[in-house]
């Protein structure tokens, strides 16, 4: 949709109506959309131009302000080389500033992935540790465990070698358990 201009606004020429006096009220309302519609664009088109102007002055206040003075000056417009150079003047202290951020977010990576590095370094070993203490104490039951069996083993051949002793002796016959010695 093409903006409207002031000339358009001044020239407008309503059809008039043919039962009533006055303007097609579709007509009309549908030409103050368009004044409305352009109102609006131009009213995001000057936000987005200060803003822009705004960032252009703080990056690099003085070459950006004068470069803009220079190029909106239509009292005494400068030359194509003046403006040239000033654009080159802009264009490096662009470059200098990108740089110059783009250093500051490296650095800022590096500092962040020490950070994650240092903090995995000590859940790792925190880990080991905790592992390593849990390890002695499996390490403890086994053992245990092994003394229980060698024990029990003990034990079971000693009970069976009294039986079978018994047994060969004639006096188990009639005495025979019916359980397993307990531990």
């Amino acid at each position: 949709m093409a903006l409207l201009t002031a000339e358009d606004v001044r020239e407008k020429q309503f059809s008039k109506t043919k039962y009533r006096e006055g303007f097609d009220q579709d007509e009309v309302d549908d030409f103050l959309d368009q004044v409305a519609d352009t109102i609006e664009q131009l009213s995001i088109e000057r936000d987005r131009i200060r803003n822009e102007m705004s960032a252009l002055e703080s990056k690099g206040p003085d070459i950006s302000a004068e470069f803009l003075r220079a190029a909106t000056d239509t009292a005494n417009p400068p030359s194509p080389q003046s403006m040239l150079a000033m654009a080159q003047k802009l264009h490096d202290e662009y470059v200098r500033s990108g740089q110059e951020e783009r250093e500051k977010i490296i650095f800022d990576a590096k500092a962040e992935a020490d950070r994650i590095k240092a903090r995995a370094e000590r859940e790792a070993q925190n880990r080991l540790q905790s592992l390593g203490s849990d390890r002695v104490e499996l390490e403890r039951k086994i053992d245990d465990l092994r003394r229980f069996e060698r024990d029990y083993r003990a034990r079971l051949k000693s009970y069976l070698e009294n039986l079978l002793g018994d047994l060969d002796h004639g006096t188990g016959k009639d005495r025979m358990p019916n359980t397993l010695p307990s531990i």
